[in-house]
């Protein structure tokens, strides 16, 4: 077998791996579309919430989710059954199945619910920080961060997919109690990936320099220090602030343009399934151009992604822009997510990958209670108001990525960087790996 040829095998074996369990990871989201538009509509048609409080629920009991640092951290230093990633998946998958299982036999109020779900948010932080962390240290050692944000990418979004468009017949045809033990077998079988063991993925992967990280203090100076680990994160904060897209367009599509329930899990189902073919796209530019230029490329195609929608007068209107809207964004989604895997310091791969899904999911909530806040006060015209700020917002990267530093996306994926490597060589060969 040639080099080239082994290369392939290999790298077969390690999408192999990732494609599933990115899928089922997503797919048991405690804030993912499927889970997360039904319990919009249990909020709003059983329990009878307004528009500002089902955007404060969404907000507060994704607090966990602000604070994925904390699980990256532990995810860094603590190695479980002395199993590492796998170790998370035996024990706290499992433990969120039983917290969904808590709320499908009790009954159904609105503390209630905000307390289930604030748990289940915890503790399912622990699971997906393994899973962050291990696809990224895998991508920084087998340079291809650019195609494993691909498959990132590609199977996130067959989960929300999938979640819009079943959210809708779930919340009409699905008691909350069979909701939740739904989401409760998912867990669970997400529990199994840790009897999976591919060698292509976990032969000798904490033993390289990429792995090798320090005690909790001498973590976080490291992290301090490392302004393209600060810059991936902001830039991902500024990518994910949209205002106008969440609750506001749920209230905009039903109560403004008369459309069905369905249509906003229809919209979304389309905006996100419109992303894929320019995922598979980016997985041919990647490995042709530099990460440099796809991330210019990229964020000036996105600025205007969502000013379509202050132009639609129906839900059906809003189902057929979602198609291009959502491809306007597809090469700006996976060249951020590139770069936050670049980015991470040896060692500390779980903890940059969760603060970076951590305020992916606070500039997502708070730009939704933001864009709640403007569209109660005008009507007619704050959800106008609110697309107009996230095509702002989007502007205001470009000079963010005259800071990152050139050496980290000046290669292609799959292209050696000696500079680079010799840079994270010697930072991990300083500390000692932190195990407990």
């Amino acid at each position: 077998m040639t080099a080239a040829a082994g290369e392939t095998s290999n790298t077969g074996k390690v999408f192999l791996y990732f494609s599933p369990l990115t899928f089922l990871a997503y797919l048991a989201l405690p804030h993912g579309y499927l889970l997360d538009i039904a319990t919009t509509y249990m909020l709003k048609n059983q329990l009878h919430a307004s528009v500002t409080a089902i955007s404060a629920f969404r907000l507060l009991t994704a607090v966990p989710v602000y604070f994925s640092v904390v699980f990256g951290l532990t995810r860094d230093l603590w190695n479980p059954l002395g199993l590492r990633d796998r170790g998370y998946f035996f024990i706290f998958a499992p433990a969120t199945a039983a917290v969904f299982l808590w709320i499908a036999y009790s009954k159904l109020t609105y503390s209630g619910l905000f307390l289930g779900m604030l748990v289940v948010m915890l503790l399912y932080r622990f699971v997906f920080a393994a899973y962050q962390g291990l696809m990224a240290l895998i991508g920084q050692q087998q340079l291809m961060s650019g195609r494993l944000s691909v498959v990132w990418n590609i199977f996130w979004s067959l989960p929300y997919v999938f979640g819009a468009w079943a959210s809708g017949w779930v919340a009409e045809n699905l008691k909350p109690s069979e909701t939740f033990v739904m989401m409760a077998v998912l867990c669970l079988v997400l529990a199994l990936f840790g009897f999976w063991k591919p060698r292509a993925v976990f032969e000798g992967t904490y033993d390289k320099p990429q792995a090798k990280g320090a005690d909790l203090l001498g973590n976080i100076k490291r992290l301090l220090a490392h302004r393209a680990a600060w810059l991936a994160v902001v830039i991902m904060f500024m990518f994910q602030f949209a205002p106008g897209s969440n609750t506001p367009l749920q209230f905009y599509l039903t109560n403004t343009l008369h459309a069905s329930d369905a249509v906003y899990g229809y919209y979304y189902a389309v905006f996100s399934g419109s992303f894929i073919p320019i995922y598979l796209l980016y997985a041919w530019l990647c490995k042709r151009y530099s990460l440099e230029k796809l991330l210019w490329w990229g964020t000036i195609i996105t600025v205007p992604q969502m000013v379509p929608l202050i132009f639609i007068h129906s839900g059906t209107e809003a189902v057929w822009w979602a198609l291009p809207i959502g491809m306007m964004g597809g090469i700006a989604a996976v060249a951020y997510y590139d770069l936050s895997m670049r980015a991470c310091p040896p060692g500390l791969q779980g903890t940059l990958m969760m603060m970076v899904d951590g305020v992916y999911q606070l500039s997502y909530r708070g730009g939704d209670v933001l864009g709640s806040w403007i569209y109660a006060r005008s009507p007619a015209h704050g959800f106008s108001y609110c697309v107009l700020a996230t095509s702002a917002v989007y502007a205001l990267i470009l000079p963010l990525l005259l800071l990152i530093p050139r050496e980290l996306i000046a290669t292609r994926d799959g292209e050696a960087n000696p500079e680079l490597e010799i840079e994270v060589f010697v930072e991990g060969a300083e500390p000692e790996p932190a195990t407990v």
